[in-house]
């Protein structure tokens, strides 16, 4: 599917698709994601005031996601597979922001140096490095400075054909807020609806201690999906009013 057939495709978006032109083309493959429903004074600690946790039938939601990023490019540049293709881990909340709801990154690692490097460089994202290892339904990463380390062996089940209230919430977010010492900066992308399907988890390590008393059990949701190709418009900046 060309990029133009992925603009045309914008019903199941929450609102339009920004007036310039896209700056960015990336897919998110083989896509694991876990679910953790937490306590909202405990995940306020991680979450800038100027960024409102969004909830569910009022509770929070953490994400952890692993997937594969391939083929991540300026518009008008080709990629370049030693910096454009490399695992990701992310952690996120849920999070909305003048009328528009996207996620919030708790953290980023990534399983090359040097395209964590340039990631950060080009979105002030926070992105950091991790040993990343990725094989047959199994992905594993640790990280000595934090204490990190996940690993999970799983079965990929079936499609999911009727989506859940959950699925969708947990999945459709068009939008992405970070902070940085001076501002709130919000990203747009787009991409069609995820396809999820089922996961059956074999073996799970979750150790993140800085997020200890929110990803501490056994998840509350558990997705995977074979991607989708995304399309991302330049970071806009608003300014922090610090007190």
């Amino acid at each position: 599917m060309t990029n133009q057939e992925i603009l045309n495709q914008t019903k199941h978006r929450p609102w339009k698709i920004p007036n310039q032109k896209w700056q960015f083309y990336q897919e998110w493959n083989r896509t694991i994601f876990l679910h953790w429903q937490v306590d909202l004074e405990e995940l306020k600690k991680f979450v800038p005031t100027e960024i409102e946790i969004d909830l569910l039938e009022g509770k929070p939601w953490v994400s952890l996601v692993a997937f594969t990023m391939e083929k991540i490019r300026p518009r008008y540049l080709p990629y370049f597979p030693p910096i454009s293709n490399f695992d990701e881990i992310n952690i996120r909340t849920y999070v909305k922001s003048k009328n528009k709801t996207g996620v919030y990154f708790l953290s980023i690692e990534g399983g090359k140096k040097l395209s964590c490097k340039v990631s950060k460089l080009i979105s002030e994202l926070p992105y950091r490095f991790s040993k990343i290892k990725r094989i047959s339904n199994q992905y594993l990463s640790s990280n000595a400075e934090f204490e990190d380390e996940f690993n999970i062996e799983f079965f990929i089940g079936k499609k999911v054909e009727a989506k859940s209230k959950i699925d969708q919430w947990l999945t459709e977010r068009y939008a992405l807020f970070q902070d940085t010492k001076t501002s709130i900066n919000e990203f747009e992308i787009h991409h069609l609806e995820w396809e999820i399907k089922e996961l059956e988890v074999k073996k799970l390590k979750v150790n993140y201690p800085r997020f200890e008393k929110l990803i501490n059990r056994k998840p509350d949701k558990l997705q995977y999906s074979e991607g989708v190709k995304v399309l991302a418009w330049g970071k806009k900046k608003n300014k922090r009013i610090l007190k």
